[in-house]
């Protein structure tokens, strides 16, 4: 990706899409690894099975 622009040179949508990116980084990430992700898994795995179509 190019180079931030100087923020006289920024367009609207550039600095909308900055403060958009700021604001998700901000936000409380959910817990990696442990308990839940070993049940997020298992949903995944259980609920795939009445949905063949989703495997290869």
């Amino acid at each position: 990706m190019p180079d931030d622009p100087p923020a006289s040179e920024e367009t609207p949508i550039q600095r909308a899409l900055r403060l958009k990116k700021a604001a998700i980084d901000a936000r409380p990430k959910p817990p990696r690894g442990g308990k839940f992700q070993r049940e997020q898994a298992a949903a995944a795995r259980s609920s795939s099975k009445s949905k063949p179509w989703m495997s290869r």
